[in-house]
């Protein structure tokens, strides 16, 4: 299953409820990117989420 590198973020599990409130599992996944990064001074492939891209946690290559 697809989790952040950096912050651990993964799916989310919970319940949807339609109209009628008929209930039924759901799964919400994070918007997980693999991204080429600089870690330690050489360029890696990295899945990182994309709340860890737009606050500059991770350095890309």
């Amino acid at each position: 299953m697809a989790k952040c590198d950096i912050c651990d973020k993964g799916a989310h599990f919970g319940i949807k409820v339609s109209h009628s409130h008929r209930r039924s599992n759901k799964m919400w996944k994070a918007n997980i990117r693999t991204v080429k990064a600089i870690v330690n001074g050489t360029p890696k492939t990295l899945h990182v989420c994309a709340d860890c891209l737009k606050s500059n946690k991770v350095v890309r290559a």
